[in-house]
């Protein structure tokens, strides 16, 4: 447990003594590989902290039937589909589970109860979802700015332990590259 305590702390700033109010809203919960965190389309949502394992955001592309890897969560980070969870807007990914997976995991209706708890809970929020839309804009200039190699570089230097632990054709696909560019890619730089 004490893996959220420091997350909560450092990612929201929150003191000890409300960390632990909020964990009593928390389950731990193991969940095996492959298995479905939430369903595109769906309406509820829950929000998990992963302890360990890693999980993938996906969806289908409707014109061509591929899949279309979003991102590939870590230990240490947050799952959740933030329109839904926030807004009750139908769920845009499926949230799979990569392998076996320990998480701590709160429901939408308890979520919500969390201001009732946490004094400040209001600017915490408004912390959390600038925090998120900071990374989603990281990633949108990557994408725009940056051309395939130096993606993939910039990429591996963050997270160095997916390219072990993931398959590759879903890093390709989170970078915006066919898993044949990648491996050309891939190839050069260990040459």
């Amino acid at each position: 447990m004490s893996e959220i305590v420091n997350y909560i702390e450092a990612y929201f700033g929150i003191r000890q003594q409300e960390v632990l109010k909020i964990l009593n809203f928390f389950e731990e919960h193991q969940v095996e590989k492959d298995s479905y965190l939430l369903k595109q389309g769906k309406l509820q949502s829950n929000l998990s902290f992963i302890k360990s394992g890693y999980v993938r955001f996906y969806n289908i592309d409707p014109m061509s039937g591929k899949e279309i890897t979003q991102w590939v969560a870590t230990p240490g980070t947050i799952v959740t589909d933030v329109g839904c969870l926030f807004f009750n807007a139908p769920a845009k990914f499926d949230i799979q589970t990569l392998s076996d997976c320990e998480l701590f995991t709160i429901s939408q209706d308890n979520y919500k109860k969390i201001g009732n708890h946490v004094t400040n809970w209001n600017q915490l929020e408004k912390m959390f979802l600038a925090k998120c839309f900071s990374g989603l804009e990281d990633r949108v200039y990557s994408h725009l700015s940056m051309s395939s190699e130096e993606r993939y570089n910039y990429f591996f230097q963050i997270n160095p332990e997916l390219f072990n632990q993931v398959p590759l054709q879903y890093i390709a696909s989170m970078l915006g590259m066919t898993a044949e560019t990648f491996s050309r890619i891939r190839k050069k730089l260990s040459s």
